[in-house]
């Protein structure tokens, strides 16, 4: 699997894919990661990328120019991508989203800043916008690395024991996972359930299920389990991202 990431800011990245499960899966030759600076596709000397946006307002909007060649240049060599924009209006991401992008030989993420991406960029190309929820930050990395990890850890061969992905929340029927205990068995009075000590398998599988099935039941009741709409890529009162091009 191949998946490259457009961002102006890629050395904040590629410290987090080179560690733990992602680093290995790299190594391994699983995955391959392609961060693309698009600020390299800007054609005038300054190396440009954003302006002010037509019809007045604040903040700065990302060009078309520069996103449209990165992508290009990125599919005139590798092959045609599958498009993931980090985006308030996209879909909360899911497992079963995450399942879905872990078939696919190529996923490209656009990861956004300042107030907001030329609208052209959406109409240009076939997307797929994706959110983690209502909350805003000033850029689209962290979400992009989220999706990454989720994608990738379901990749045959990147986890050590496959049935860890088949056993996680979310993978079997939208549940959480059941609580895990390990050494000691008892820490500062508080014990490990019996069940999980009696060596009865079947009495453990009924156990972790029905506690998965409590846990997934107290969070719809607490009403944390409805969807969000996006998490909100836009310039802040931070002079660093205030600044232009």
């Amino acid at each position: 699997m191949i998946i490259a990431v457009l961002s102006l800011f890629p050395e904040a990245i590629r410290p987090y894919l080179e560690q733990s499960i992602l680093g290995q899966a790299e190594k391994k030759g699983l995955v391959r990661f392609l961060l693309v600076n698009f600020r390299d596709y800007a054609r005038d000397r300054h190396k440009k990328v954003d302006d002010r946006p037509f019809g007045g307002g604040p903040g700065m909007v990302l060009k078309p120019e520069p996103i449209f060649e990165a992508i290009e240049d990125v599919e005139s060599q590798l092959g045609s991508f599958r498009k993931i924009l980090l985006s308030p209006r996209g879909r909360v991401f899911r497992q079963a989203m995450a399942e879905d992008f872990a078939r696919e030989e190529r996923l490209l993420l656009l990861c956004g800043r300042y107030e907001g991406i030329d609208e052209r960029v959406r109409m240009g190309f076939d997307w797929e916008e994706v959110s983690l929820g209502d909350f805003v930050l000033s850029g689209g990395e962290i979400p992009a690395l989220a999706v990454v990890e989720a994608v990738v850890r379901l990749v045959p061969g990147v986890l050590g024991n496959e049935d860890s992905a088949k056993e996680d929340s979310f993978a079997r029927e939208g549940l959480l996972d059941c609580p895990h205990y390990t050494r000691p068995k008892n820490f500062r009075g508080m014990e490990v359930p019996p069940v999980l000590l009696s060596g009865d398998h079947a009495a453990v599988r009924a156990w972790r299920e029905g506690e998965a099935r409590r846990l997934t039941r107290e969070r719809e009741r607490s009403g944390e389990g409805g969807a969000g709409h996006g998490n909100v890529t836009k310039e802040t009162n931070n002079p660093e991202e205030r600044r232009e091009g």
